[in-house]
Parts: structure tokens; sequence; C-alpha cells
């Protein structure tokens, strides 16, 4: 008869790691329930929760436990007895519980910030350790010497506790098949959680109304690896949503967009008629100044903190919007919208894909034909977020990142301050023979809030801070703006201030519209001061921008020109937030999740309360959800309609 302990000793180790992984895993998770009660308690079942939770547990341990057992089926017995195996084998193990152990501990600090776990948001930052480092060490460093610290400690423990040693794995071939075999197709089943046809993911279990309860649920670790895994995505554009035919996307966008139907190039692309080329004028510069996360929250003439008299002052002096709507939560998502007019999608900004990195539009397309310079001019490191490398290859002439600052009066972690960015923007524009596209972004309102001393009277008796950072990106953007108006190009301009973004995502639902309220104020000559309250989106921008400075062609931007429509149609904003995308129509919002049938809310009091569903709206929703992967996929966004035109 065999013996239980023959039968367990030679995966013993395995096991019991695979145990403590899943102690430590489920201990953490009622840690951060705890942490955020008030949220999970108002998010109804709690065994659901946990339920889910460990089944997302095992499927972590079952994938991590995969190789080795395979090994122990494949590899003879020679090898399986090596000190190189049994060595390779507790690397495996210490490797894994090491960045088990870090991703968790990690994640309150992320999960404060972008209300999520660890993911693709995550893995993007690893891109740039230089900023990243600086950040940390300024921002988190507490918090990086324990995450980096414990973990190697218990890895430590686990080395020690862990015994592989030669006799371990010295099993008869009957052992394979007995019992290695079966616990193979164990793992297999743990690693995928179903037996249907797809794997569980993490919208499999998301049943709450708040997406950071939905999170919980998950291990950081796994979120991670789905998210790298999730990658193999991002050319085809796939969204996670019901699939639509992308000729029918086209046609049906056609039909719901704020363009006449007949100024279409033809059936098969965006590509349309704007502008009336019938009122030529003198060429207008345009400017845009791009304000890094100036969330609606800290601005005072929208109802948030008075943190900005600068901006509150000059909202009385242009088209001040009221209700306008960032794309995304982040810069690159901001920017790929104002500066190309580009939807949200679920995969990583154009700003960063492979098929957008050259022959992609951009409004800098569409004003060099007309004899435009353009210029992107950043404070910090052009590289990231690829943001030179798209502007280059997609329109503009000319890039300023730290790198061509000689003389400046402070530089912090993201660069040098924003009034060093504006002075020398401002140099720029004053040599401009020709008319331009200057493009301006801001990085001084930037965790950890660095800026140059004796500049404001501090909000917080502790200097960096996100509210005297908000406050001194105001200050310095107003003295910009009263420099500018006293300049040569100032009447011959078109100024456009707009946030990328708010600072963080904050709020208990799918997606917190309230986070995407963002200041947007147009300010040009002859252009009568008044509010602008209709919903409006970062994609509008664009095409109301041109329409100012009665620029006319063809161009597939998909935004339209917001002073144009009609008073009966109560605008719309197109919004993404990790997988989820939300269409909002008025105060009525449609959001669609993968693998889950769309949901309708009314939108009042920065809160989304259930509705009955709108077919016909979350049909229009769905349409505008796949429009950006279409688009990517089929090559269709670019400058040059002539390959789009019918025959």
């Amino acid at each position: 008869m065999i013996k239980l302990d023959s039968l367990i000793r030679p995966i013993a180790q395995l096991a019991w790691l695979a145990i403590s992984i899943l102690i430590f895993l489920s201990l953490f998770r009622t840690g951060l329930m705890m942490w955020q009660s008030d949220r999970v308690m108002n998010s109804g079942d709690l065994v659901h929760l946990f339920v889910s939770g460990f089944r997302m547990d095992i499927v972590l341990v079952s994938q991590i436990m995969l190789l080795p057992i395979f090994a122990l089926i494949i590899l003879p017995k020679s090898l399986l007895c090596s000190m190189l195996f049994r060595r390779l084998v507790l690397l495996w193990c210490a490797a894994w519980s090491y960045i088990i152990v870090f991703m968790e501990l990690v994640t309150p600090a992320y999960m404060g910030f972008f209300e999520t776990r660890p993911g693709r948001i995550f893995f993007e930052y690893l891109d740039h350790p230089q900023e990243v480092s600086s950040l940390v060490y300024g921002a988190y460093l507490p918090t990086a010497i324990i995450g980096l610290g414990l973990p190697a400690i218990i890895a430590l423990l686990i080395l020690k506790k862990l015994r592989f040693d030669r006799h371990r794995f010295n099993f008869p071939p009957s052992y394979r098949f007995f019992v290695l075999v079966p616990m193979l197709l164990m793992l297999s089943l743990g690693a995928r959680s179903t037996l249907g046809h797809r794997p569980v993911n993490p919208s499999t279990f998301a049943e709450s109304k708040d997406q950071l309860v939905n999170e919980l649920f998950l291990n950081s670790t796994y979120s991670l690896l789905y998210s790298i895994y999730s990658l193999r995505h991002e050319d085809s554009g796939d969204s996670g949503l019901p699939e639509i035919e992308s000729a029918e996307v086209i046609r049906s966008f056609q039909h719901i967009s704020a363009v006449p139907v007949d100024h279409y190039l033809n059936q098969q692309s965006t590509h349309h008629r704007f502008g009336d080329n019938s009122k030529p004028s003198a060429p207008k510069n345009i400017v845009i100044i791009v304000e890094e996360s100036l969330g609606a929250r800290f601005v005072g003439s929208l109802g948030g903190l008075p943190l900005t008299p600068n901006l509150d002052a000059w909202s009385s002096k242009g088209l001040w919007l009221t209700n306008l709507y960032a794309t995304g939560i982040r810069s690159a998502r901001g920017l790929e919208a104002i500066v190309s007019g580009f939807p949200p999608s679920s995969s990583r900004s154009v700003l960063k894909l492979g098929k957008s990195q050259g022959n992609f539009y951009t409004m800098a397309h569409t004003l060099s034909d007309l004899g435009y310079r353009n210029h992107f001019i950043y404070g910090g490191e052009g590289h990231f977020d690829n943001m030179k490398g798209f502007f280059l290859s997609n329109g503009f002439d000319t890039t300023v990142d730290i790198n061509d600052y000689e003389n400046f009066e402070f530089k912090g972690t993201w660069g040098v301050s924003d009034e060093d960015l504006f002075n020398r923007a401002h140099s720029i524009m004053l040599e401009e023979q020709d008319p331009f596209f200057t493009l301006i972004f801001t990085s001084s309102f930037h965790s950890p809030y660095e800026f140059p001393d004796g500049k404001i009277k501090l909000v917080d008796e502790k200097k960096n801070t996100k509210h005297n950072g908000v406050k001194y990106a105001d200050y310095a953007l107003g003295q910009y703006l009263k420099k500018a108006s006293q300049s040569k190009y100032w009447k011959d301009s078109i100024f456009l201030i707009v946030a990328d973004h708010d600072e963080r995502p904050r709020g208990r639902s799918l997606v917190p519209i309230e986070s995407y309220h963002i200041p947007g104020l147009i300010i040009a000559d002859g252009l009568t001061p008044r509010h602008f309250d209709k919903v409006t989106s970062h994609i509008d921008l664009l095409p109301t921008l041109l329409s100012l400075a009665n620029v006319s062609g063809t161009a597939p931007f998909v935004g339209h020109d917001f002073l144009s429509i009609s008073p009966d149609q109560p605008g719309r904003a197109v919004m993404q937030f990790g997988k989820n995308h939300a269409y909002m129509e008025g105060d009525d919002v449609i959001i669609h999740q993968p693998g889950r049938a769309a949901e309708q809310y009314q939108y009042a009091n920065k809160t989304l309360t259930p509705t009955t569903l709108q077919q016909a709206l979350a049909r229009k929703a769905l349409i505008w959800a796949s429009l950006p992967g279409v688009l990517y996929r089929e090559g269709l966004y670019t400058p040059d309609n002539r390959i789009r035109q019918a025959p």
C-alpha cells in the first residue's frame, strides 16, 4: 500500500508555498476591504466578493505551479535530481513570492491614486525609469522602501524554508502518471477556473456598480499579468465589446454624428468636408495650453476649490466651457483627443501604438497645408509617453523638451517650471513670421508638486502639496497670459486652455464621470465672452478651433464644432476608464463593460443613478466605443483622404 507521505513528499514544498500564497492574498484582500469598508459595504454581496477573490487567487497560484509540475512530468530523473534543477525550482518559487508580496504592498498607494489594481498604467510607467525613480524618491520613498525591502525579506525566509534535497524528486515513473498528470490537469482547470469556452478574466466576477470594489476581488499580480497579456490585442484595436463589422461601424457612425451625411467623402471612412471655404480670411495662430491634471474640482468658477484665481478671472473674457469632459485619465489620452480628435479606446493611446507612428491625422497636418509652423513645447522629457516621436512623425515641425532649455529658473522631477516653459514658448512665438500652431504642455502640477520658492502664498503649510501645486500652475498661467496679451501675436491668435485630465479618478461608479470634468477656455479677438453649458468632449475641441480660425478642408476627425450644433441637441461626451466605456448625452449615460450588457444611468449632482436602458442610445454608445478600434485597425485615420475617395 502506498503511504500518504510518499505521495505528498515530492510536491510538499510546492504545496506549502501555494497554500501560503493563498492565505497571504486572502489576508491582504481582507485588509484592503477594511480600508475601503464604506464602499465595500454599499456594494452588496460580501460573500461573492470573497469567493470571487479566492477563485482569482487560485487562478494565479495554478498558473505559477503549472510549469514546475509540467517539468516534473517530462524531465528525466537524472535532471530532476540534479542541483541545477533544484536551484531553478527554488529560484522560481522565491521570485514569484517576491513579486506577489511586492505587488500587494504597492497596491494601497496605487489604488489610492488610480482607484484600480496595478495594471496597464503601472506597466507603462516602467518604460520611463528615470521619471518613475524621481517620482518615487520625491513622493513615495517610504512606500518604496517597504515595498522593495519587505518582499526581499520574505523571499529570503522562503528560500530558507524550502528544501529541495537530492532525493526530493526521486520518484518512480508510475508517480508521474497517477499523481502528477492528474495534478497538472487540476492546475490547468484551476488556471481557467471554468469549463467554458473562455477562461475567467477580471470582468467575469464584476458585479458591483463601483469599479474600485470590482478591482478588490482581484490580486495585483494577476491584474498586472492580465494587462501584459492583453497587450497582444493592442494593434488590433480590440475593445472586448460585442463585435460589429467594421463597415457597419463606419456607416452607423456617419448617421449618428453631427456631420451631415452628404459631407462624408464615402461610406468607408470618416473623412469629410468641414468649414466654409467661401469665407477666406487671414490665418489665425492657434495656441493650445494643456494644463497637467487640472480637474474641475480645483477650479473655483466650476464649483471647485478656490485655487485658480487667474483662470477664474480669464474665464469671463472668453468662451468658458462649463461642461467639458476629458476622454481618459492619462496625459497621452488627453493629448491624442486634443491634437488628433481621436476618440478613446481600450488599448493604449495612439501616441504609443505602432500603426500611428506616421501618417496618422493630427491638427498639424491640416494647418501645415495652409503654411503653418507647428510646435510642441514641453518642459520635461519629450520621450515620455512617446510624445516627441508621435508629434514629429505626424505633422509637427519642431519639439522642445528639457534638453532644449539652456537657462531656466527651476527644474524639478518632471522638468522645468511652468514659468520657464511659458517663457520659452513666448520667445518662440514672438520670433515667428508665419502663422503658427503651438501646443504647450505644462508639468508643474504633477506629483511631487515641485515649484520655485516665493511665487505664491501657500495654501497648505507644507510646500509640495497638490493644493499648492495647483495654485502655482495657475500663477504661471496668469503670468503668461498677462505677457501674451501685450504681445504682437495676441490679436492674431486663438487660445485654448484645457486640462488633459483630472488629477486622479475618484468616485463610486463603473466610470467616475465627475473625475472627467475639466476646465476649457477659448480666448480670441472678436469672440464674445460667454459660458457654454452643453456637454462637450475633448474630441470636439479640434473641429471647433478650426472653425473659429475659418479653416476648411477635409479630415477624418470624429468630433464636431460644438458651437454649430442645434439648440435642441444636449451635447455629448465619450470617456474610457480601463476596459469600460461611457457615452454621455446630456445627463444620460450609457456604460459598456466587456462581457456584460450595457447599463444606463442618469447623471446629476455628481452621481450616477441607474435607469431604464434605451436600446437606441445603447447602440449609439456601442458604435462610439467600437469606432476607435476600427479606425486604427483599418488605417482609416490618415491625413491623406485621396486613397479613401469613392471611385
